[in-house]
């Protein structure tokens, strides 16, 4: 069809729904209810009140408001490339544009149906033996769909100024090895089954072999969850780095061809891979010795359906969407495709969409409050590291030394990623997310044993979320995430130290968590801690864990606190340091310690920081993040680290102040 076309026909975004930006807001709180029955309910309660999870969502709050927010924004960015004749050919907008068409030109998906898949299916039906299975896991590798196992490109955790090359476990289809394994999960294991049936059925084959295909699909990926690291088990990183030369692959794994696998994945010139989990690799050498090749073509064949069917006609899309979306995560109709399409191309081509945003959208001011904000915030730390008791002067010396080369990265990077060699269409959608996918693979494969560019970022501006590299010792805040209700420069200090303070030293905290603490001052995996230093803040992990595992989310399913150590103790870190640091400020400006909508800056404070977290969730989601995810529920992190804090009490005009003793745990 012709560009002209496509445009002609698609759906524009109705502008009407453009949605209010998420605020902070006293009306917001049930202060009927006493903070320390329920916190959450005292900051959040009338939020919650008038507010409920939309049927396209799993869940709704802080987070969610603010990304519907920029979804729109995103997606009238798209829209101008699209429908614009300004843009040439080649450029960045121009490939935006007509990957946004792609997505939207349902009617000739309708037409195509399963041709677009095609050609994988056909390097499928090409396989003959092992060798040939390990070159079609290569060639599927680069185009983003990973059957058996997966592979990853980043600093070496123990030379992190070189990027490495990891190859790790994985080949399953559902959230986690948990799904597999948990009686919990049973019911949701069957309509797996039945799912896949289903979907081997709309591709053209007849009711006993989609059966028969469906039990293959789910024997095999059995195995593999059954010989894969828990969630809990791959938070050790040290578990999961185990170093192999190359030319000792051949006699460690004589079951598989790994060699030919890096070779044919484009890794040039390099003598190691990293093999997050070798156990994990012997069982699959073991499977493909003993699972015939017809049997691993189904697999295989199942992997290309599953990753293609969201970019495909709506009988399969819609049936993706209603297990891997309704039954797995309780979400109860679709998005509108325009959504979805922003989404998928944040992921694709983020940081071209992100570079737009960040010229028409961000406000560069932003920097200078954000800058002021974590100096006030390092000064903290680096005082509580220097003057913590459990700790030794040998391992605060070097604790020290590592806090002083961390660094942080606000709103955008230095340099975008180039899309110049990217082909793009506007009539063949699966063909741009393979060739996106096939584009980032060359990148990531191209830069294996060469210098770490420090200058990359892992998020696209856009996003709604904050992270802590442990391998390059900083974190970095999108532009996605400086807006209200996380951080609006017309409030008070107290809330903006509450609700993005407490995530700048949540994110700092990470780098001295149970895993970030295990990285040096260069991002090296290395034991830098004394014997004795290291059991004394075990000691004080293992109350953190103990603590959040009392916690309960849905009745009878508590959280996993060992899973979700490291988030936890960032959390209480993170708000106990924040809060420090608007005590420090406010010493410094007593102008600005005046009470506001009744509140005063402390209890302002925590209250930003709870409704930073406001959440409502659906049930089936709630499960996966109890199961899967190192993250409490938001709720949780919205009252745990505030109840915590010794001046939770004094605060709130609590005399019962040995009510919440069990809540006391501090390391940071």
């Amino acid at each position: 069809m012709k560009r002209s076309e496509i445009r002609g026909a698609i759906e524009k975004i109705n502008d009407s729904d453009f949605p209010e930006m998420p605020k902070f807001s006293v009306d917001f709180m049930d202060r009927s209810v006493s903070p320390d029955r329920n916190f959450y309910r005292y900051s959040c309660g009338k939020w919650d009140d008038i507010n409920e999870i939309p049927e396209d969502k799993v869940e709704w709050g802080s987070s969610t408001e603010l990304i519907e927010y920029n979804r729109y924004v995103l997606g009238k960015i798209l829209e101008k490339c699209a429908l614009s004749d300004e843009f040439q050919e080649n450029s960045e907008e121009r490939k935006l544009g007509d990957f946004y068409l792609s997505a939207m030109n349902t009617d000739l998906l309708e037409k195509l149906r399963f041709k677009p898949i095609e050609p994988f299916l056909d390097i499928i039906n090409n396989i003959t033996d092992s060798d040939d299975l390990i070159t079609s896991v290569s060639k599927m590798h680069r185009m983003g769909i990973e059957p058996m196992f997966s592979y990853e490109s980043y600093g070496d955790m123990k030379k992190s100024d070189i990027y490495a090359f990891y190859i790790v476990q994985g080949g399953i289809s559902l959230p986690s090895t948990e799904y597999y394994l948990l009686e919990s999960f049973e019911n949701l294991r069957t309509q797996f089954k039945e799912h896949v049936r289903k979907i081997f059925m709309m591709a053209g084959e007849d009711g006993d072999s989609s059966k028969n295909m469906a039990d293959t699909v789910f024997s095999i990926e059995m195995a593999l969850a059954k010989s894969s690291m828990s969630p809990v088990e791959l938070r050790d990183p040290e578990k999961s780095y185990n170093k192999f030369k190359i030319s000792d692959l051949g006699m460690e794994f004589q079951g598989m061809d790994l060699e030919k696998y890096i070779r044919e994945s484009g890794v040039k010139d390099v003598d190691y891979i990293i093999i997050g989990q070798p156990d994990f690799f012997h069982n699959l050498e073991k499977m493909i010795a003993d699972i015939e090749i017809d049997k691993w073509k189904v697999y295989f064949k199942w992997h290309v359906l599953m990753n293609a069917a969201p970019f495909l006609h709506s009988e399969v899309s819609d049936e993706n969407f209603d297990f891997f979306h309704r039954k797995v995560y309780g979400q109860q109709a679709q998005e509108p495709r325009w959504k979805r399409t922003v989404r998928l191309i944040d992921g694709e081509m983020g940081e071209a969409l992100g570079k737009i945003y960040v010229r028409d959208h961000f406000d560069h001011r932003y920097r200078e409050k954000m800058d002021e904000m974590i100096e006030d915030i390092k000064e903290v730390f680096r005082d509580r590291l220097k003057n913590i008791e459990w700790m030794g002067d040998e391992t605060k010396q070097k604790a020290i030394e590592k806090f002083s080369k961390f660094r942080a990265k606000i709103g955008f990077p230095s340099k975008f990623i180039d899309y110049s060699n990217l082909k793009i269409s506007p009539d063949d959608y699966l063909g741009n997310v393979i060739r996106a996918n096939i584009f980032e693979s060359n990148r990531m494969i191209d830069r294996i044993g060469k210098d770490v560019d420090r200058e990359l970022w892992e998020m696209t501006p856009p996003t709604v979320n904050a992270y802590f590299s442990p391998t390059d010792n900083e974190i970095v805040f999108p532009a996605g995430i400086l807006q209200p209700p996380f951080f609006d420069p017309e409030l008070d200090d107290a809330v903006n130290y509450g609700a993005t303070g407490g995530t700048i030293a949540h994110e700092i905290t990470h780098g001295f968590d149970d895993e970030g603490r295990k990285f040096d001052a260069e991002g090296n995996l290395t034991e830098w801690w004394t014997e004795k230093d290291g059991e004394e803040f075990m000691k004080r992990a293992r109350e953190v864990s103990k603590l959040y595992s009392s916690q309960e989310v849905l009745p009878g399913l508590f959280v996993n606190g060992d899973l979700t150590l490291g988030e936890n103790i960032a959390d209480l870190g993170g708000v106990s340091i924040a809060f420090e640091a608007l005590q420090r400020r406010l010493s410094r400006q007593p102008e600005l310690r005046v009470n506001i909508d009744g509140l005063t800056p402390e209890q302002r404070f925590f209250i930003g920081w709870a409704q930073s977290w406001r959440e409502k969730d659906r049930e089936e989601f709630l499960r996966w993040l109890v199961s899967s995810n190192p993250h409490s529920p938001s709720r949780i992190r919205a009252s745990v680290p505030v109840i915590a804090h010794e001046d939770f009490e004094k605060t709130f005009g609590i005399t019962d102040s040995g009510k919440n003793a069990s809540h006391k745990v501090k390391i940071w």
